[in-house]
């Protein structure tokens, strides 16, 4: 079953298309690995996914409902991990989630501690609960913002290059929550240059290049089909050059 659909999603700014009508289909139940240089638009695709941003065109579908005529439900069982972490640093990390529970409308208490303390427990975040975010390095806040993002329990998360700032040990940590969400049912699209993120922990991948999908499958997949060994490094390399020589083609022939 699909969980996420992208139909020709476009995103325009001052005649730039940043997304230039990109479709996409992601199946329930994966990690799903959204690739592609900087300035690619990977950032603005993930923003709009999670209504942030306006599309100029094309729809987004999630759980079979049209985010644009369904915004609050979608929101109910998505969670947003952007690249820089916003986080109201006067308050300690447990008073950051329950903010943020409240937000979500998870009102029975003792629930919601237990919930709580068993994300900061994940996130080793649980000896820091009550000390100011304002104490915290870049990556516990990085963990605390990743908690926030799973407290309601999302059906699909939707993550914007996530071992930003991460030491080994945190970024290990989030690889294997991630896949852990995975085997649960639950759907993690995440937007990475990393190809060795992408290698380790992705299902399936899209190639995205000057805001155009570019290749689309398994790692395996798109081995094949860029007709080259090695790890994925080499099949994106391969890829992203080929693309880049035929759009020069046609901008020569224009």
């Amino acid at each position: 079953m699909n969980i996420i659909e992208l139909i020709n999603l476009t995103k325009r700014y001052k005649g730039l298309r940043a997304v230039d009508s990109i479709s996409l289909k992601v199946r329930e139940g994966i990690v799903f690995g959204f690739l592609g240089p900087n300035g690619a638009g990977k950032t603005t695709t993930l923003r709009m996914m999670a209504g942030i941003l306006q599309p100029s065109e094309g729809k987004i579908i999630i759980n079979n409902m049209d985010l644009k005529e369904n915004p609050e439900e979608i929101k109910r069982i998505t969670g947003f991990i952007p690249d820089r972490p916003f986080i109201y640093e006067k308050l300690t990390g447990i008073e950051f989630l329950r903010f943020i529970g409240g937000l979500y409308g998870l009102k029975r208490v003792m629930d919601l501690e237990k919930r709580i303390m068993e994300l900061l427990e994940i996130f080793e975040l649980d000896h820091w609960c009550d000390e100011l975010v304002e104490s915290y390095s870049h990556g516990m806040k990085q963990r605390l913002v990743m908690c926030s993002a799973l407290l309601h329990d999302p059906k699909v998360l939707i993550v914007d290059e996530p071992m930003v700032g991460l030491d080994p040990r945190g970024a290990r940590l989030v690889k294997d929550i991630f896949r852990n969400e995975a085997k649960k049912g639950k759907t993690v699209f995440v937007s990475t240059h990393s190809l060795d993120i992408a290698q380790e922990i992705c299902d399936e991948v899209a190639i995205i290049q000057s805001g155009r999908i570019i290749a689309t499958g398994s790692p395996d997949e798109l081995k094949r089909k860029a007709g080259v060994d090695g790890n994925l490094e080499n099949v994106f390399l391969k890829l992203t050059e080929g693309s880049m020589l035929a759009h020069e083609k046609s901008l020569s022939a224009s």
